[in-house]
């Protein structure tokens, strides 16, 4: 097929060979129309040639009681066994939890945070150009009350996320590290990284143990937990009903 080479054939050939009641995986949203949609058929074919009923859904972490907007496709697969002639499995229903950024906010945030002015001003121009010619980049203050965009690893995933203290920066911020210019008197800030770990859902107690730059990369890869969380409990109470059937 022609998901060959990908880590799609590798889940594939792994199940093929030992038969998992239920694969269950995510991925970004624009898998579902790539190439006009063929790969994620192939997808869903190779799984079903093996002998699996394939289900997929698109859904967003803000409506699992986080705040971000972030858009995943999720497919769940049952063996043959699992899923009787005409079984639709059921995704999760919105939690339609309220949720903002607010909720998520760490106080008292360290000065490595704080762009410098020099920085800002950068910024400024690079959006000014881009919208000069009619495109959207550029960076992005985020409301209290509203939500994050995407968390995204590389890129302009944290210029995109900026955040704003309603009251300027605190006047007792001095730089912790070497910077450009001054630290901006705007309280304009980056998330940290651990308000990026909770809007992925990830709890309090979670350690941290690497550098910023990789704790960025990784929440930024990873899953919001809340949404798998509430999949994963909807394929155990399946899994439930087949095996009590079957007694």
């Amino acid at each position: 097929g022609m998901s060959r080479g990908t880590l799609f054939a590798e889940v594939v050939k792994i199940c093929e060979r030992h038969r998992p009641k239920v694969v269950f995986c995510e991925n970004v949203k624009g898998l579902y129309i790539h190439d006009k949609g063929n790969t994620f058929k192939v997808i869903k074919s190779e799984f079903e040639a093996i002998g699996y009923r394939f289900f997929y859904k698109i859904l967003n972490s803000k409506d699992f009681g986080v705040p971000q907007h972030r858009e995943r496709i999720y497919m769940v697969a049952f063996r043959e066994d699992y899923a009787p002639e005409g079984y639709e499995f059921q995704f999760p229903e919105p939690l339609n939890i309220p949720c903002s950024i607010n909720d998520i906010r760490e106080r008292n945030v360290s000065a490595k945070y704080y762009l410098s002015d020099v920085y800002i001003e950068t910024l400024r121009r690079h959006k000014a150009r881009h919208e000069a010619a009619g495109h959207g980049f550029g960076y992005v203050i985020r409301q209290w009350d509203g939500i994050s965009g995407a968390i995204v690893c590389g890129g302009m995933g944290r210029e995109t996320n900026l955040l704003q203290e309603e009251n300027g920066t605190p006047p007792d911020i001095v730089p912790v590290t070497h910077i450009r210019g001054s630290i901006n008197q705007e309280g304009i800030r980056k998330m940290t990284p651990r308000e990026w770990a909770r809007l992925q859902g990830f709890p309090e107690e979670f350690k941290f143990v690497l550098s910023d730059v990789h704790l960025y990369k990784q929440f930024g890869n990873s899953v919001s937990i809340p949404v798998i969380e509430a999949i994963s409990r909807k394929i155990i109470s399946h899994l439930k009903t087949i095996e009590e059937g079957r007694i």
